[in-house]
């Protein structure tokens, strides 16, 4: 009997000792800051709500997908192993507010804001890592922004960025989403800085 619950133990531990060598989950999000970009005529910008982004409900999940165009471009495939360390969404929300602040602009929250400063909203199109073959992928964005000033509409533009995967995988379609936003981001402060600032 003894023996038995030795050879049990063992065995568990055998196996206990194979998972563990397994793939393991890894969260991804977009790194630091890094250095701010330019953007001509920020400094001329006012303060400005900068309202959280919005999409659909694919990315305001944890979940990472991918798309396989040269196998089925409609079907998003989620990773196995990994995942966001929080929603796309929510990325790009601290990611944008961040570049904007960063080229000294003052970010208010919704929350927060006071009568009379511009209000930023950003609703997400797109924001995936798509597959050209098994070896190369690239990230795609696309941001639909509109500014409102005293509850009206002053302008709208759509933004679209891709940029190449550094590696065909979950890191780098992170690396690469990252880098678009940021794109995104500085795309963004340009065109704020051409609309009339009364």
């Amino acid at each position: 009997m003894k023996k038995t619950i030795l050879i049990t133990i063992a065995a568990a531990a055998v196996l206990a000792g194979c998972a563990s060598k397994g793939p393991q989950p890894t969260a991804f999000d977009f790194g630091p800051l890094g250095p701010p970009q330019q953007a001509a005529g920020t400094a001329a910008l006012p303060a400005i709500v900068v309202a959280d982004v919005s999409g659909p409900a694919s990315l305001d999940s944890q979940r990472m997908f991918y798309r396989l165009m040269y196998a089925d471009a409609r079907q998003s495939r989620p990773y196995a192993y990994n995942t966001w360390a929080a929603t796309p969404l929510q990325l790009m929300s601290q990611r944008l507010k961040s570049r904007i602040a960063q080229s000294g602009v003052k970010v208010v929250s919704t929350t927060d804001s006071a009568g009379g400063l511009p209000l930023l909203r950003l609703e997400a199109d797109e924001f995936s890592q798509n597959f050209d073959s098994a070896t190369q992928s690239s990230a795609s964005i696309t941001l639909r922004a509109s500014v409102f000033r005293n509850h009206k509409l002053v302008d709208q533009r759509t933004f679209t960025r891709t940029a190449r995967a550094p590696s065909a995988d979950a890191a780098g379609g992170a690396s690469a989403l990252a880098e678009g936003t940021d794109a995104i981001a500085a795309d963004i402060l340009s065109w704020l800085a051409s609309l009339p600032q009364q």
